[in-house]
């Protein structure tokens, strides 16, 4: 499995019912929650703390998706395993009074992460752009232009800036979609409907959003072919494969640390003396 497999280049278009769900050599489903991706999380733990200890980076991890995609999961099933102190996690709603107050993108700023830290959104500025197309201006921070189109084209290219004055400071950008299937979602939003335990998740706008399947489809088509650079690329997942999916995740998130190589800072030599001092100190007490 190669990980630039699921990468869109800049200008592709996503093709979504060609994504292939399911992979004929993959491990077994038992295979990737028990072994796999516990040993992948091992790996992952290993390089946050050196990115927290570094503190000159930061990865920003954008989860977007359809509703019963996944995304919760991925979150619950990867990276709440990494350091609570290195790690945001922030959810994006509708915006507030004081919100439509301000650009589109204010709010957002105080969700990113700080250096040394992953910063995970589940649904991210996108949502802002996502809503407009498909929902229409009602509800949303006001626009900025006359018509929708320009309105669209005009948020794809503020957050396509937005994200590589990110990536030019340190914060590396990684934006994730996992796919899935009508049939797949039918079953999931059933199981949630059906499910004593699960019935909190579940929302009635789901059921609403489903009906406009196509215009989220074509809504998340053209976002992604607009936004996926290569300071900033989307990965499209096989959301109907859930532990491989997570699986996925997790891999492409371990690659961008291995490549940013963070490293634990050196003590001084003044600083390595005391500590010295004060080992030989401890052991005589």
């Amino acid at each position: 499995m190669e990980i630039q497999d699921y990468r869109l280049k800049p200008g592709q278009t996503p093709n979504f019912e060609d994504l292939k769900q399911f992979e004929a050599d993959q491990a077994s489903q038992d295979e990737l929650k028990n072994e796999l991706l516990p040993e992948l999380v091992d790996q992952l733990y290993d390089w946050h703390v050196k990115l927290q200890a570094e503190e000159k980076q930061a990865i920003v991890l954008a989860l977007q998706a359809l509703d019963a995609a996944g995304k919760d999961e991925i979150i619950t099933f990867v990276f709440s395993h990494l350091m609570a102190q290195g790690l945001k996690v922030a959810a994006t709603g509708k915006p507030s009074e004081t919100d439509q107050a301000h650009d589109f993108l204010w709010r957002h700023w105080d969700k990113l992460p700080e250096r040394g830290q992953i910063g995970i959104l589940n649904r991210s500025y996108y949502e802002d752009v996502v809503s407009l197309i498909v929902h229409g201006p009602d509800e949303q921070v006001p626009m900025s232009h006359d018509s929708l189109e320009e309105e669209v084209d005009f948020r794809l290219q503020a957050i396509r800036h937005m994200e590589e004055y990110l990536y030019d400071s340190g914060f590396h950008v990684l934006k994730l979609f996992p796919y899935v299937s009508p049939a797949v979602q039918k079953e999931r939003l059933l199981e949630r409907m059906k499910n004593e335990d699960k019935q909190w998740e579940f929302s009635f706008s789901d059921l609403s959003d489903r009906d406009k399947w196509e215009k989220f489809h074509q809504a998340y088509e053209y976002i992604l072919q607009e936004t996926s650079t290569d300071k900033a690329p989307w990965y499209v997942l096989p959301g109907d494969n859930a532990w491989f999916t997570r699986f996925v995740a997790g891999k492409i998130v371990l690659a961008e640390l291995k490549e940013m190589n963070p490293q634990y800072p050196e003590l001084s030599e003044e600083d390595q003396e005391k500590i010295d001092q004060a080992i030989k100190e401890l052991e005589q007490d």
